[in-house]
């Protein structure tokens, strides 16, 4: 993929009606989040669809995992609509493609994963048609934890892999001629999320598609931890002009996902500046390569000694820095990147930063960073930034927490639960912890994660070992014990 590197530019799409919301052409990103309540309550979905929607959210997706999901569908968008609220509402599609039948006579949207979907029988070719006749469109959503085997068995868990599952739908909706279809490259490694995008436009522009892209970082968890993992690989990709429709997955209220998912929308709204790049050939935007011998990136407090500080001082700090890495005279040197905020809010701080370096980082251009934030303490300051570096998989220093968002499918109460997992665990170093709320995507999303923690049942968990199940269906009110007694036995935990 050939990223513009001398100036912002989007990415040119197709217009996509989903309800009333328009995304692509000339369109502002637009912003979602998804229920995490039970799709048979009507009551509760609706009274969430409408926090989402009086927050800034105007699509809102739901599991429909079957038939009585999928029918009971048809009730919440009566209500809606009856409440005065005209949010675009998407059905998510899980094994069974009845279902996406069911559900595409009531929603504005469909989203279908290709590795769980099946289409030996001609059922995309159906949906397709039905979508058509109704204008619901149709998302082509790739998980990075769910390809089909046969996509697996060739390419494995790969961004390559991503891009094969989600064109070969992509083929079929153009020779059907179906132009309202978005798609998505989700995965809970920002690495493998922003390579699969990338490596996805330059298949697309070689075959001259122009769908409508959306952004997310899957199982980012909670906290600031995980609003600065979203804005790392959310960020990566719209400093590429890249990306038409967001959502920040987080293990929290979904209402709470907006504010974030505007800040990075508003952040990204104009890049100003033209940064001449004389050697672009160091630039591999879709295989990770590190620019010099260092290979833990520092932070402003440690010694600099030997580093290079570069500062942006533009509106478009990430295309002002790289520009300014690839034109070195020496290409090895060490840089560390520095950039000025003067935020009041360290939430905000920390997701602008994780927006504008963390891409420099994510891609091993730079080789350490600098937060120059003069409202916070140096100890503050030095915690952002090593969250940073962990986001971009750079540098691990705290226990990393693969933490789905939670929706109709999970068992438990997740966001309680990854808070208990926390306490007990956080001072656990390199070490990486999934928690996870059904077994749909959730082994597979947390594929390289050192522990598991995973819904099985309602009251019911299956703790993992790296991808081998260690206990199934253990009492909840055990599991976390349990885990910790997984840890110790394997001797991830300090004496």
């Amino acid at each position: 993929m050939m990223v513009n590197l001398s100036e912002f530019r989007r990415r040119p799409a197709c217009e996509v009606h989903i309800g009333q919301v328009t995304i692509g052409g000339e369109h502002p990103v637009a912003v979602q989040s998804m229920t995490n309540t039970d799709t048979n309550d009507t009551a509760a979905s609706v009274a969430q669809i409408e926090r989402i929607d009086r927050a800034g959210g105007h699509i809102v997706r739901l599991t429909a995992q079957g038939r009585r999901e999928g029918e009971n569908l048809e009730n919440i968008v009566r209500q809606l609509r009856a409440d005065g609220f005209s949010t675009a509402v998407v059905a998510d599609i899980h094994f069974v493609p009845e279902v996406a039948a069911i559900a595409a006579r009531y929603v504005d949207k469909v989203r279908i994963n290709p590795g769980n979907y099946r289409t030996q029988n001609g059922e995309l070719e159906a949906l397709i048609e039905q979508c058509r006749e109704r204008g619901v469109a149709l998302r082509i959503g790739v998980n990075h934890g769910s390809l089909a085997k046969r996509v697996f068995d060739e390419w494995g868990d790969t961004p390559q892999g991503m891009v094969v599952s989600a064109m070969e739908f992509l083929r079929v909706c153009r020779e059907r001629d179906f132009d309202q279809v978005v798609v998505s490259m989700k995965s809970s490694n920002t690495r493998v999320m922003v390579a699969a995008y990338r490596l996805l436009v330059e298949a697309m522009d070689a075959e001259g598609m122009h769908y409508p892209i959306h952004l997310g970082v899957t199982e980012a968890g909670n906290g600031i931890e995980g609003r600065v993992k979203s804005a790392v690989g959310i960020g990566a990709l719209l400093a590429d002009g890249i990306g038409d429709t967001i959502r920040v997955s987080l293990t929290e209220a979904p209402e709470n996902e907006i504010p974030v998912a505007q800040l990075l929308v508003e952040h990204f709204a104009d890049r100003p500046g033209t940064f001449e790049v004389r050697h672009p050939e160091r630039y591999s935007p879709t295989e990770y390569r590190r620019r010099s011998r260092v290979t833990v990136p520092v932070v402003h407090t440690e010694p600099l000694d030997g580093f290079r500080v570069i500062e942006a001082v533009s509106g478009n700090p990430t295309a002002e820095l790289r520009a300014a890495i690839l034109n070195l005279d020496v290409p090895d040197e060490l840089v560390v990147v520095r950039r000025r905020y003067e935020e009041s809010s360290l939430e905000t701080l920390a997701v602008k930063a994780a927006a504008d370096l963390g891409p420099l980082l994510l891609d091993g251009l730079a080789d350490g960073i600098w937060i120059d934030a003069s409202g916070f303490s140096e100890d503050a300051v030095r915690e952002v930034e090593l969250m940073i570096l962990q986001a971009a998989r750079v540098r691990f220093s705290h226990t990393e927490y693969i933490a789905c968002p939670s929706c109709g499918r999970t068992l438990y109460d997740i966001e309680k639960t990854l808070a208990d997992i926390k306490a007990r665990t956080s001072h656990l170093k390199n070490l990486r912890i999934g928690v996870m709320g059904c077994i749909v995507n959730g082994p597979g999303e947390m594929a390289d994660a050192d522990y598991g923690y995973v819904g099985a049942g309602p009251g019911r968990i299956t703790l993992y070992k790296g991808r081998e199940v260690v206990e199934r269906n253990i009492p909840q009110e055990e599991a976390l014990d349990r885990l910790v007694e997984l840890i110790k036995s394997n001797g991830d935990w300090p004496a």
